[in-house]
């Protein structure tokens, strides 16, 4: 057979042609199954330590964990620093699920910022796994079939801390507090569970966020005269209040310092001196048990060298169980429906070496129990990390608001 000149430009021609189809006919198929989950933190302000590189490296830990890749599922962790603004998180949101193919917004401290992730996603029919905003919110008037509230939020960490303070004689309180939505939240949340202890709160103040001198308003919150100095803030805001509470004497004088969100990385920040006989929540310590410490062994070397915190290990809990309803699904009906994977992910019971068994309500909101925790004296700990002496724990079914009580659209009366 001959082949003319015309024939073979034809042929040499359409050689790229057909390459370049064959790519975009791959490059396409891979797109649709791979699941695309994207990290949205503070990389670089007051609540890196306890978010940040550590979270996304929790997550990409959950991916192994769960062994999809290996039954052939591509899965894409990527991360973003929203700067705890909420326009520059929608920005970044709407780029990634609008442009970059996002199915999964993880983490979001800043309930600012969360709020805005919430109404997105919702838009977009993505899904929302919430570690690291507090604003009980979420699964209250602003509760989406979207979204689930993944490790703690205000209206557990009242009812955990502030209900021991006043127990323990705590009767009288004032607040300094961050001025956004979670701070807000918190002190709210608090105020309740205070006066219907039979408690008193007689005032409070607001700081910017994030702020550094602490000083006006630590005088404001000490001329009070409150048996308990409520800190409704966390991170760098919360050690730098504690520091300089220290330094002006407040608790030498009888007055105690309530640190209503404390994180351990916040405890290290610290140090041991000045954190002895805190009081304070989580819902999740390394050195719990068995199962926490085989999980911060597998999770090899964070970044930082730090022991995860209760947000990081929620970012693991929330992708491992995502996957787990992935796979159940399919990849192309998890893609297509973002309100279907949350209700399948509500459908099953959870399981995970961080927090146990669990279960996850109508509102959104993840169940496991909260655990009261006091920090050790220097004679106590056997060295860095060594921490929190356990108090007491909240079993799951009590830790969190009853459903009845929060106002979500979702819940059936």
């Amino acid at each position: 057979m001959s082949l003319s000149r015309r024939s073979v430009l034809g042929v040499a021609a359409g050689a790229p042609l057909l390459t370049t189809s064959l790519s975009f006919r791959k490059a396409r198929a891979q797109a649709q199954n791979t699941i695309r989950i994207g990290v949205l933190n503070d990389q670089s302000g007051v609540y890196r330590d306890l978010s940040g590189p550590g979270s996304t490296h929790c997550a990409r830990y959950a991916v192994r964990e769960s062994g999809i890749t290996q039954a052939g599922v591509n899965v894409e962790v990527i991360e973003a620093d929203h700067q705890n603004r909420p326009d520059v998180g929608s920005t970044v949101m709407r780029q990634w699920m609008d442009r970059d193919g996002v199915d999964v917004i993880l983490d979001v401290p800043t309930s600012s910022v969360a709020l805005a992730a919430n109404t997105l996603v919702r838009e977009r029919n993505k899904v929302f796994l919430c570690s690291g905003a507090a604003t009980s919110d979420l699964t209250g008037p602003a509760c989406s079939p979207n979204t689930i509230h993944w490790t703690y939020d205000t209206w557990m960490l009242a009812n955990s801390t502030a209900r021991a303070m006043v127990a323990a004689g705590g009767q009288t309180w004032f607040f300094v507090t961050a001025d956004y939505a979670f701070g807000h939240a918190l002190e709210r949340d608090t105020t309740a569970f205070i006066t219907a202890a039979g408690g008193r709160v007689l005032g409070s103040v607001r700081h910017p966020f994030p702020n550094t001198d602490f000083s006006s308003f630590l005088l404001q919150a000490q001329a009070s005269r409150a048996q308990v100095i409520g800190l409704a803030n966390a991170g760098a805001d919360t050690t730098n209040a504690i520091k300089q509470a220290a330094e002006f004497g407040i608790t030498r004088r009888g007055q105690r310092i309530a640190g209503l969100l404390v994180f351990i990385t916040d405890v290290d920040a610290l140090g041991i001196e000045t954190a002895q006989g805190l009081v304070l929540s989580e819902t999740f310590y390394w050195d719990l048990n068995d199962r926490t410490r085989a999980f911060t062994r597998n999770l090899g070397t964070m970044p930082g060298n730090i022991r995860p915190s209760m947000v990081q290990a929620g970012c693991y809990s929330a992708v491992l169980h995502y996957l787990k309803a992935v796979r159940e699904m399919g990849v192309a009906a998890a893609k297509a429906n973002g309100a279907e994977v949350v209700a399948r992910m509500k459908a099953m019971p959870t399981d995970d070496q961080a927090f146990g068994q669990g279960s996850i309500r109508a509102d959104g909101r993840k169940l496991h129990p909260a655990y009261l925790f006091q920090v050790k004296t220097p004679q106590e700990s056997s060295g860095r990390w060594d921490y929190y002496r356990l108090l007491g724990e909240t079993p799951a079914d009590r830790a969190f608001r009853p459903m009845a009580e929060g106002g979500c659209a979702l819940v059936r009366s």
